[in-house]
């Protein structure tokens, strides 16, 4: 299966068309394993041992058209990449017949998957480069989001998906996990000490920040190789995708099942590199953001789940989750994740951790 309706042979020759007159250095081009659902991507092989990754858009998870998704995705690579912990931008691919949707050129990252706990630390630093960066004037961040209210624009997003609860059926979502995350939207109105916080102080964040999408060099350097998604918001939402049970559980390569008290050290490490007196490292606000990100995550699977099963837009414009546009196993990995976090343990297993950082990341420090 590839990115489109396109034989992967011709997506091939498509690509040795449009990069023969672009770049003499290449030498192959290799199709590299499906494993997510907004993009596919090959590998460049370059005489100068430069190689690049052409990242093929399945779908725009930001619900943009083909032009505008391409100028976001190509925006958050510039942006970011300035933090050295992602890949630069190298140009773009056409959009045209045999790439529907275009394509983006990279930099290759060679380096294998995260391992954790053993890897935070990196990845910390990783995120700790990016959230650092200067803060443009407020004209400058178009295209990327800066919502006036990141935790109202947050507390939308994730209302909105949470819409899809009501249609799952009850041997996914039972009485008792349904009662778990409703109490745990309540608290999205409760928070208006940290939301006041969340909303006065933002920085540059990737909001997809979970382990799977990140490589770690020879050097042991973690680099954020998935950028599709930043906004102008709270660095609190990428810590929180970085260690929750939903994301470190997620990709088969990089799955861990983290304690509290590594979740603690994580943040702390976070914190370090930040500086005790930056406003960003509220305790607060990051316990906030960390609920809202779960609340997210578990609506976006109820979201998933009701959407899958459509067909293929024919456009190939927006937001597109069917399961034409990605290999099956794939698809059979994400049903798997889903029905597992919806489940009563593992929601109820989330829960019980806030109450832990509650205690033990905010109340010890106040």
């Amino acid at each position: 299966m590839t990115t489109t309706d396109t034989p992967l042979a011709m997506q091939l020759d498509a690509l040795r068309v449009h990069l023969a007159g672009l770049d003499e250095n290449i030498v192959d081009l290799q199709p590299m394993p499906d494993t997510g659902l907004a993009h596919g991507h090959i590998w460049i092989t370059r005489r100068n041992g430069m190689d690049w990754v052409a990242r093929l858009p399945k779908q725009s998870q930001m619900q943009l058209d083909v032009e505008a998704n391409l100028d976001f995705q190509a925006t958050c690579y510039r942006r970011a990449s300035t933090s050295g912990h992602t890949p630069a931008l190298h140009g773009r691919l056409p959009i045209d017949a045999t790439l529907p949707r275009g394509g983006l050129l990279v930099t290759a990252i060679p380096g294998r998957p995260a391992r954790l706990p053993e890897d935070l630390p990196g990845i910390a630093k990783a995120l700790a480069a990016i959230h650092r960066l200067p803060l443009p004037a407020s004209t400058a961040r178009p295209p990327l989001a800066s919502a006036p209210s990141p935790w109202q624009a947050m507390r939308e997003e994730v209302l909105a998906q949470a819409g899809y609860l009501d249609a799952l059926p009850p041997e996914l979502l039972d009485a008792e996990a349904r009662r778990h995350i409703d109490a745990t939207l309540a608290s999205l109105d409760g928070d208006s000490v940290p939301a006041a916080s969340i909303d006065a102080h933002r920085c540059l964040i990737s909001f997809d920040a979970h382990p799977g999408n990140f490589l770690i060099t020879p050097r042991g350097k973690a680099v954020l190789v998935d950028l599709e998604k930043c906004r102008y918001s709270h660095p609190g939402f990428d810590l929180a995708h970085a260690t929750l049970y939903t994301s470190t559980t997620w990709d088969p390569a990089s799955h861990a099942v983290l304690d509290p008290e590594t979740v603690v050290r994580f943040y702390r490490q976070w914190q370090s590199r930040l500086g005790a007196d930056n406003p960003l490292t509220d305790d607060a606000a990051l316990l906030a953001t960390r609920r809202a990100m779960w609340l997210w995550s578990i609506t976006w699977c109820a979201k998933w789940w009701n959407l899958h099963r459509r067909e293929r837009d024919a456009l190939a414009c927006g937001e597109d989750w069917s399961t034409s546009l990605s290999d099956p196993a794939l698809i059979s990995h994400v049903a798997d994740r889903v029905a597992h976090y919806l489940s009563t343990p593992i929601v109820a297993r989330v829960t019980d951790e806030f109450r832990y950082l509650r205690h033990h990341l905010v109340m010890e420090t106040t």
